[in-house]
């Protein structure tokens, strides 16, 4: 548990950092004072500072903030107009409201560029140690672009039953079937009709984990008469189809550290939108809510994933996480969404095209509504997270 802490808040301080490391060296270029560059939320833990900028840790670790002076209240700085600022401070060129719209806008995107860029660099490196080569769990109809796709049908243990032989053997739940005896698995009926043929005698199964491609033997002997709805192993079974991606070609190697984070991007907001579909058809949010993490929620992927034997594929597993989480921190932040960097930007951008500026009065408001939502949907995606973890 510890270390699974200490590496999930080591991933989050690089992608936080990263991010935050470009407002701060864009507002630098552009003459802006940097009042604080925080890691987490206040309240402060530890601050110190260095030049005119305080650098600080905050006691909650989830997200980060560069405080810009003469920025407005939703972005994190002093609470100010222009008009004060102009009036009662020398230095008004150094505020950030003192910039051009343009240079404003170039601060906040600055943030999500470096996000992803820092993913096409994780996804380089997971390609590369891959051999140009992954899979994906298939939960819509998509085509993957940039890359040749092959579809293959998975056999996916969802459950092993207490004490029972699957249990002893150290078979354990979410786990790929690959073959039986040799005979490879492409669905749920191939897999019972070999365990059915073979009670009392002991059979052979391959077997990986889904985050990885290692494989792994376990010889156990299935039941001739097992308990009421137990089965002959113990164990629940779905038909899980995967697509199978391979970046062959020179050209799609050297474009697939972009294209891939691309490709995992557009495929989870397909399945996103058919999740909010179904919640819709079904009246509940159900599906939506089982389809969404938060910070507990990935941390205890990041678990599952330190749980994983071979070394390689924990390493892959981890980057793909890393790379993963990047390109959804830089596409969700700059979505217009206020509180978000997204957010700020829109309205920056009205200025930009209209010549005007917006009422700060409400593009506060807007902001700190925003912020309040966000919070709240956080918690209670928390709460779900952690009510997951304790068995029904």
């Amino acid at each position: 548990m510890l270390i699974t802490i200490i590496v999930f808040l080591l991933i989050l301080s690089l992608l936080v950092l990263i991010h935050e490391a470009g407002h701060f060296f864009v507002a630098k270029k552009f003459g802006i004072k940097v009042e604080e560059f925080g890691f987490g939320f206040p309240p402060r833990l530890f601050g110190k500072k260095i030049g005119e900028t305080i650098y600080s840790i905050n006691w909650f670790p989830i997200g980060g903030f560069v405080k810009l002076y003469g920025e407005d209240e939703a972005g994190g700085g002093k609470i100010t107009t222009a008009r004060r600022i102009i009036g009662h401070v020398p230095d008004f060129k150094r505020t950030f409201i003192g910039k051009t719209a343009w240079q404003r806008a170039t601060v906040i995107v600055a943030g999500v560029v470096m996000n992803a860029v820092l993913a096409a660099i994780i996804f380089y490196v997971f390609l590369g140690i891959s051999g140009f080569k992954t899979d994906l769990p298939l939960l819509s109809d998509y085509k993957f672009i940039g890359v040749n796709q092959t579809n293959v049908n998975q056999v996916v243990i969802s459950s092993v039953v207490k004490n029972s032989p699957a249990e002893k053997q150290g078979l354990k739940a979410m786990t790929k079937v690959i073959a039986v005896n040799g005979q490879k698995i492409i669905d749920s009926k191939d897999f019972i009709n070999i365990v059915n043929l073979n009670k009392g005698h002991e059979i052979e199964i391959d077997w990986s984990s889904l985050q990885a491609q290692d494989i792994h033997k376990t010889k156990v002997t299935p039941r001739i008469s097992p308990p009421k709805n137990e089965g002959a192993l113990g164990v629940g079974l779905f038909s899980l189809s995967t697509a199978v991606l391979n970046y062959e070609t020179p050209i799609q190697k050297i474009f697939s550290g972009i294209v891939h984070p691309i490709n995992l991007m557009s495929y989870n907001l397909n399945v996103m939108g058919n999740l909010i579909k179904v919640s819709f058809e079904k009246r509940t949010t159900e599906p939506l809510t089982q389809g969404v993490s938060g910070p507990v929620g990935i941390a205890s992927l990041t678990g599952s994933i330190l749980e994983i034997q071979n070394v390689k594929e924990k390493i892959l597993g981890l980057l793909n996480l890393a790379g993963f989480l990047s390109i959804s921190l830089a596409f969700f932040n700059v979505l217009p969404i206020p509180a978000l960097d997204g957010g700020r930007l829109f309205f920056i951008l009205i200025e930009a095209f209209t010549g005007r500026k917006v009422n700060q009065r409400f593009e506060s408001l807007a902001h700190s509504v925003g912020m309040a939502i966000l919070l709240g949907l956080m918690l209670l995606i928390t709460f779900k997270d952690i009510w997951k973890l304790f068995p029904k």
